[in-house]
């Protein structure tokens, strides 16, 4: 079989061959031309089965159990006992493959399929990322290393790891990434200092839509459903359209099994800290090309405490997800029908005390404050104000291969359902309620290669309406509209990878006006006092990105990229009216504010050796007409305030620059494959222009992190059913927060704090190394520190008279174990 491959590092382990690698494994000159990226080449029938084997570089014994994934194809197979593999189904074409083992490093070729030589691939014992492959953000499925966008891998090894509360705080240790919290189950993502609508997620490659306007809305997708997380930091909206302006994350379910399997796996999870506890079951399988996979999961959770606060009352919530797909994988391609739905209740902290107790305070069904005494309302029961919501899902993933052309089609129906309950004297009465409806689609043509040159073209857009069936009105009913067309290339010369595009795109959105009679309910428009004006606004926008990533030896590597992004402004920018208890302000909007648009330049540079690991990326954001709320004033220049006393706030617009980086350092010297001391730091530096002190600060910017982690991983202990043990001890200091956004009390100033973790963990075998369950152990906050992060929306709750603290602090010490058991049928 013809086999395009290079020769990386050898400090890695990572060994890429150039020309026909015959099944024995014969000795070949390295290349310095990198791989070329996948091409499809003729595609007339199924091609002749693919078979290889997987042994161990050093001694040459094989390596049983190996996975061999082509992701662009979504076919997985596994390695027998002596190492070999097969594929039988696979299109004619020239394809990505991975290779992957644990505590190997990872092994990635371009395959042709319609050859004939059976394949050989040696992996070298290493602990480095090299060989990740990446989705998101490219044409096809792209070596990470080879991208010039700056991109962010979490794995499911990290993730079994972590012990976390939803699935954004299960990825905020990565560089580069923060979250806004609201208490332990609101968490929405920061990318080098921009969240909200400028960022986008992504649900197995398809647009999540919910009310990503607000801090106080989460992620609704599960967390056991997560197989590895990608994350783009810069802008996005060449694939994905407007959103897409501080980058993309795209949470992945598990690859599809092997053909001829049937597997399954039971996790249990408990957290001291909350009472959490957490139950997944999975099932999947793969009989001659028919595939499917499935996932109910459940959570729950009671207060969370800490030094300063105790019972932190009514942050308990509830979970109840689903996810799955079923479909056909051939010769042709593969088509998917996925589904999947998040059903979340969560309590919504208010942070009101006694001023005499210090004690939390609630109000009964009679209207009347009450001091919360003992473990708060009951157990992991859930008080008012609370919110619930609702996802589901119903989607297409389909992979065809047409000649030397191949096309992805992806079409999605999805409905968000937001409940905020707040009558303490009507417990279901629902205070706002959206129903959001997106379809959603995307369709990539991927061309045949010409003359090196890899090209896609494509167009994606959206759908939406959102209604309103509370009883209280932010945001007005909507319908949006938008579409994009794109294309996208990318082609190796020598050493040096270059890849680039154009996107346009134009976005609609309509408003509905609304009329309000005597008991603030809607009455026909012109017969009552405006509540919202209709208006119509309309977007377009041009997005482009080029950029190139060159070798400059085997050990350097250097990265660069220049983007331009856009964001169209979301519907409470342009039509809000009313109190906004996510920001505790009443905010008017704005219908004539223009898209936003940035300008970004990213640099890289990397050093792997076979004792140190070293990556420094560093960025400049540009970004005009930066959409962010302005206080009113009255004529006299006082505060303007509502009828209930609340700062009213108008959203405006201006500019603004954000710049920074991150740097990360590997130490594991060689020959101690099994020790390693990893270390990050990320800052960002972000103002408004042009405008007074106190405003110059952009609101709500990550402070400066640094973090530290020692560890030891063993892949087997001798005389013993041990396997993959691993133990780790962390340290996250975030420095002091002196960059604040401090007019009309918007930020305060935020102390530094260090925080101290530990894990344990290990597979347990029997057999010929048949995993019969996975144990994971994990302590956060070690010393219990009381801590406020600069990013929690807690923070600027009410002040505890008693002990003149403002706001509720974060989590205190929790210990998490996690159980995991897998399942194989005949």
């Amino acid at each position: 079989m013809s086999v395009s491959m290079s020769r990386l590092p050898l400090t890695t382990g990572l060994l890429l061959l150039s020309g026909s690698v015959l099944a024995q494994n014969l000795p070949v000159s390295p290349a310095p031309a990198a791989a070329p990226a996948p091409a499809i080449r003729s595609a007339r029938g199924a091609a002749t089965p693919v078979t290889g084997r997987v042994t161990d570089a050093a001694t040459g014994e094989a390596l049983p159990g190996a996975t061999i994934i082509f992701p662009d194809l979504k076919q997985v197979t596994s390695a027998d006992a002596e190492g070999n593999f097969r594929f039988a189904r696979l299109p004619r074409g020239r394809f990505l493959l991975q290779v992957r083992f644990v505590g190997y490093t990872t092994v990635v070729r371009t395959v042709d399929t319609g050859a004939e030589t059976p394949l050989s691939v040696t992996l070298t014992p290493a602990e480095t990322e090299i060989g990740q492959v990446v989705v998101t953000g490219v044409s096809a499925s792209t070596e990470m290393r080879r991208s010039p966008i700056p991109t962010s891998v979490v794995d499911q090894t990290r993730l079994r790891q972590t012990a976390a509360t939803n699935v954004v705080d299960a990825l905020a240790h990565t560089p580069g990434l923060n979250q806004i919290t609201t208490g332990a189950a609101i968490s929405k993502p920061i990318i080098r200092g921009l969240g909200a609508n400028r960022v986008i997620t992504l649900n197995n490659g398809s647009k999540q839509e919910g009310q990503q306007w607000g801090d106080e809305h989460g992620i609704e997708i599960d967390e056991y459903s997560i197989d590895r997380a990608e994350i783009i930091k810069g802008p996005g909206s060449l694939l994905y359209g407007s959103d897409g302006l501080a980058g993309v994350i795209n949470f992945l379910a598990p690859d599809p099994v092997e053909d001829g399997r049937i597997l399954g796996s039971v996790t249990a999870n408990y957290q001291t800290n909350n009472y959490q506890q957490g139950y997944s079951v999975w099932n999947a399988g793969n009989l001659n090309g028919f595939n499917w996979q499935v996932r109910g999961s459940g959570k729950v959770a009671a207060d969370y405490r800490n030094r300063y606060d105790g019972r932190v009352y009514n942050s308990g919530f509830r979970e109840l997800n689903g996810s799955g797909y079923v479909g056909l994988n051939k010769s042709w391609g593969y088509s998917h029908l996925t589904v999947s739905s998040f059903n979340q209740i969560l309590g919504l902290i208010e942070g009101e005390r006694d001023s005499t107790s210090g004690r939390f305070l609630r109000v009964n069904d009679l209207g009347e404050e009450q001091v919360v005494t003992g473990r708060g309302f009951s157990g992991y029961g859930l008080d008012v104000p609370r919110q619930q919501i609702n996802h589901l899902r119903i989607g297409t993933d389909n992979n065809f291969i047409l000649g030397q052309h191949r096309l992805t089609l992806n079409v999605g129906w999805q409905q968000n359902l937001r409940r905020e309950f707040g009558n303490p004297e009507d417990y279901y009465e629902k205070s706002l309620f959206f129903q959001l409806r997106t379809v959603d689609y995307a369709l990539r043509w991927f061309l045949p290669e010409m003359q090196g040159w890899n090209t896609t073209v494509g167009v994606s857009g959206m759908q939406q309406e959102n209604q309103n069936k509370g009883v209280e009105f932010l945001i007005p009913a909507y319908r949006l509209l938008d579409g994009g067309l794109f294309g996208v290339t990318k082609k190796s010369f020598g050493q040096l990878d270059l890849s680039g595009g154009l996107r346009y795109d134009v976005r609609r959105i309509t408003a509905d006006a609304l009329d309000l009679g005597p008991y603030e309910q809607p009455v026909p428009v012109g017969q009552g006092e405006t509540k919202f004006a209709g208006f119509r606004s309309t977007f377009r926008n041009v997005s482009g990105s080029v950029g190139a990533a060159y070798n400059l030896s085997e050990k350097w590597l250097i990265k660069a990229n220049a983007a331009r992004g856009f964001r169209a402004s979301n519907i409470a920018e342009l039509g809000s009216n009313g109190i906004h208890e996510g920001t505790v302000r009443y905010e008017i909007g704005e219908p004539d504010l223009k898209a936003e648009t940035s300008f970004q330049l990213d640099g890289g540079l990397s050093f792997t050796s076979d004792h140190v690991s070293l990556s420094a990326d560093v960025f400049r954001n540009q970004i005009s007409n930066y959409i962010f709320p302005r206080a009113l004033s009255t004529p006299t220049g006082q505060d303007s305030v509502s009828s209930e006393g609340d700062r009213v706030f108008r959203y405006g617009q201006g500019d603004a620059r954000l710049a920074g980086g991150e740097i990360s350092l590997d130490l594991h010297p060689h020959p101690l494959d099994w020790l390693h001391f990893e270390n990050s730091f990320s800052m960002v530096r972000a103002v408004q222009l042009n405008q007074p002190a106190g405003q110059r600060n952009l609101p709500f910017i990550p402070a400066d992190r640094l973090q530290s982690e020692l560890r030891v991983n063993f892949r087997k202990v001798r005389n013993s059913r041990l396997r993959n043990l691993y133990a780790r001890g962390t340290v996250e200091h975030n420095f002091r927060q002196n960059r604040i956004f401090s007019a009309f009390d918007t930020e305060t100033r935020t102390p530094g704090y260090t925080l101290f973790n530990a894990g344990l963990g290990t597979d347990v075998v029997a057999g010929k190394d048949r995993t019969l369950f996975s144990v994971y152990l994990a302590t956060n906050n070690l010393f219990d520190v009381a801590y406020q992060n600069h990013l929690s929306r807690l923070k600027y709750t009410a002040v505890n008279e008693v002990t003149g603290r403002q706001g509720v602090f974060n989590l205190g010490r929790t210990v998490s174990v996690k159980l995991i058991v897998p399942l194989s049928f005949k």
